[in-house]
């Protein structure tokens, strides 16, 4: 053996040399890995005409061959799962995983998204594809705040709370971004930036005028949150204006308050044709080439549309200098070199991600894990669920959902082979002894069919599945079957499902009806409630849907979702859809009833809190607090931390998430926790003085398994 020891050491030499060789061998400078990132972001904008600059600004970027440099498409989406590009492992809708309230689970949901999304796109190069939606910047995740159960694209986000809708977004971006001190594993993108959350229809045109202090404590904070904490890569500029400038041509947002205060230090990326709203639809100038240089001057690095084409027009007439043009080329090519664009692919630490990390087992169970925490139970009549696999005999599951796939995914959305539905998770889930019957029963949106009486009347239990899907909510243009450009303005279940419910009713007097009910958004159900013996609300599941439900309706599962946003009663608890104050919204502000409050949920366990108190040290605030599961069932609790001033000097929320935390429990166990709160949560905005301020005095700390569910109290000092 000794005799070939030197042949391998020359083996193992070559290789190393021709590593070496790989690594040191270029033809430009920003080619060479041994420059910092800012060395080689220089020279390559060196030698760039304005044409080709301009070029790069496009989000469908050409390739500029006389310098090696391959096109790139940087439109790519990954809501809750990589959209749109084949197969792909579909986890619930955002919303959905909003409901779980467990940052450090979708965190987990995120990293194998982005492992999929790497893999997805080695695999799209090495065969030549650099199509629309097989780059590596995702635009998500959608931090709007959910203020009003009538937008169609409230689905996208993780609620109507500024700190819950924080929390979320973090976790989803540091698990999409990874932590290599060097790469992106990919690109997120906070959007849209900012007071955007409908009506649809007038987006492209609408001004929005919030109160400066609602502007700072709600439609800001997740913004500041991800750029700060989550070190975001990318931000989405929105269609509409905000205090009378275009949010993609506003100095103020996005520089004054995006770069120059919280410090951002990523790319700007506008909604997609959004600088073609400044000068057709605000009506702000009268050309695009004028639109393209406001857009510029403004700070918007990538243009999602082809104004940008017009900047060297721009250049020639005056209206922006070639510095401008550099200053907003810079963040976008650092994106670019962060993520590995310009490297050998053998120098990423992603590359090597396998396609067999698409959609596998790990991932699968994931998105059933997800699933199952995301379903919230709204009302269980006398315990009638879990239903008992052994004694239930004979079930009907009817209803337009149980066998609809569009229920399960929602918008922006990926498909795999095991999208699961209601009724398959039913059947699949059901004793092998037991009879499960379908049928539709009635249609989604009109009273053409009504079917399944007589099989209801000799069921030991009916589950009917109900509610809408992405033909009916969703993006303006995207939802087919509506007429408001994907807003919902009515927020209450479908008037055919609800007859469809009253009829069955009469015939399983006695018998458990259980209602199933898909959707993106609060759903005013208050006849629905009265009727069914027991409500799950799904939201838009995932690909195992429909193995959750069955599994939390037969008891295998202890159902855990919290409600992320305020179910109201009707829409005249609403104020007007294009009022953009606060008051009288959510469950901040709201001081109505309602019919389920934020964070809402139900469990089949019991838990009894006890022992809360407050330990304060230095600017640190923690709160212990013992948490026992007196029930008969193990399962999750969701404790929720809410504060109010007392005697507030100014006008402040009626009471305002601060920390939560979800933890497990077997049968009779009892835990102590212990919860920081961030004293930053508690501050106001000072309008004179243009600054936050936390204002002294004391503080109530309100715990418990929902907004309205007060278990315990404790207080502070401030």
């Amino acid at each position: 053996m000794k005799k070939f020891l030197p042949f391998f050491l020359l083996l193992i030499l070559f290789s190393c040399q021709e590593k070496q060789k790989q690594k040191t061998s270029y033809d430009f400078p920003f080619q060479n890995l041994d420059l910092s990132i800012d060395e080689r972001i220089d020279d390559l904008v060196s030698r760039l005409t304005v044409e080709e600059k301009a070029s790069l600004m496009l989000y469908n970027s050409p390739a500029i061959e006389r310098l090696g440099i391959p096109e790139y498409n940087w439109w790519n989406e990954c809501l809750h799962g990589v959209g749109r590009a084949g197969n792909a492992t579909v986890f619930p809708q955002a919303i959905g995983m909003a409901a779980t309230f467990d940052d450090e689970l979708i965190f987990r949901v995120s990293s194998a998204i982005s492992d999929e999304a790497r893999a997805k796109h080695h695999a799209a190069v090495r065969m030549g594809n650099r199509e629309q939606y097989v780059g590596l910047s995702f635009w998500t995740p959608n931090i709007n705040i959910f203020r009003d159960p009538r937008w169609g694209r409230g689905q996208e986000t993780y609620g109507e709370d500024p700190y819950l809708t924080s929390r979320m977004g973090i976790s989803f971006v540091k698990g999409l971004q990874g932590n290599d001190p060097k790469f992106l594993k990919a690109s997120a993108c906070a959007k849209h930036y900012v007071v955007h959350s409908g009506p649809e229809k007038t987006r492209h045109f609408f001004n929005a005028m919030p109160p400066e202090r609602d502007f700072r404590e709600t439609y800001l904070p997740g913004f500041e949150a991800l750029v700060q904490e989550g070190h975001v890569e990318a931000v989405m500029c929105a269609y509409n204006r905000t205090y009378d400038k275009p949010c993609c041509g506003s100095e103020y947002l996005l520089n004054d308050i995006l770069r120059n205060e919280w410090g951002f230090k990523g790319h700007i990326v506008s909604d997609c044709w959004a600088l073609d709203d400044i000068w057709l639809r605000h009506k702000l100038v009268e050309t695009r080439v004028e639109a393209a240089a406001m857009a510029a001057k403004a700070g918007v690095n990538l243009n999602c549309g082809y104004l940008y084409q017009y900047l060297p027009q721009a250049l020639d007439s005056g209206l922006i200098t070639e510095k401008t043009l550099d200053s907003a080329l810079i963040p976008l090519m650092r994106t670019r070199f962060k993520l590995g664009l310009f490297d050998p692919e053998d120098m990423n630490p992603y590359a090597n991600i396998s396609t067999d990390v698409i959609n596998n087992e790990a991932h699968q169970k994931l998105a059933y894990e997800t699933a199952a925490k995301s379903i919230v139970l709204l009302k269980n009549e006398n315990h009638v669920l879990p239903l008992d696999k052994k004694t239930t005999k004979t079930i009907l599951v009817a209803g337009p959902t149980a066998m609809d796939v569009n229920c399960l995914v929602g918008n922006y959305t990926g498909y795999s082979g095991h999208l699961t539905t209601i009724l398959e998770g039913m059947v699949n889930r059901a004793d092998p002894g037991a009879v499960v019957e379908y049928n539709q029963g009635v249609l989604f949106h009109n009273d053409s069919l009504y079917q399944g009486f007589w099989q209801a009347g000799r069921a030991d239990a009916v589950l009917l599945c109900l509610g809408i899907n992405s033909l009916f909510e969703g993006e303006e243009g995207d939802a087919m079957m509506n007429p408001y450009g994907g807003d919902r303005l009515d927020i209450r279940l479908p008037e055919n499902q609800l007859e469809f419910v009253k009829r069955i009713r009469l015939k399983v007097k006695d018998k458990p009806l259980i209602a199933v009910i898909t959707g993106g958004s609060a759903m005013a159900i208050p006849e629905l409630d009265s009727i069914a013996d027991a409500v799950l609300f799904a939201w838009y599941p995932g690909e195992a849907g429909g193995f959750a439900v069955a599994d939390i309706i037969f008891g295998d599962v202890n159902p855990s979702g919290r409600l992320p946003v305020t179910f109201y009663k009707s829409v005249k608890d609403l104020p007007d859809f294009e009022n953009y104050s606060m008051d009288g919204r959510t469950y901040r502000y709201f001081d109505g009833e309602p019919l389920y409050p934020f964070g809402y949920g139900l469990s089949y366990s019991r838990f009894e809190y006890s022992n809360a108190r407050a330990v304060q040290k230095d600017d640190k605030i923690d709160i212990q607090i013992t948490v026992k599961n007196t029930g008969e069932f193990e399962g999750d609790e969701v404790v929720q931390l809410y504060a109010r001033k007392k005697k507030p000097e100014f006008w402040r929320p009626i009471k305002q998430m601060v920390a939560f935390k979800r933890i497990s429990l077997k049968k009779g166990e009892s835990q102590t926790i212990t919860i920081p709160v961030d004293p930053k949560q508690l501050q106001y905005w000072d309008v004179e003085l243009q600054e936050y301020k936390l204002e002294p005095g004391n503080y109530e700390l309100l715990i418990g398994s929902a907004s309205n569910d007060i278990r315990i109290t404790t207080s502070i000092e401030i």
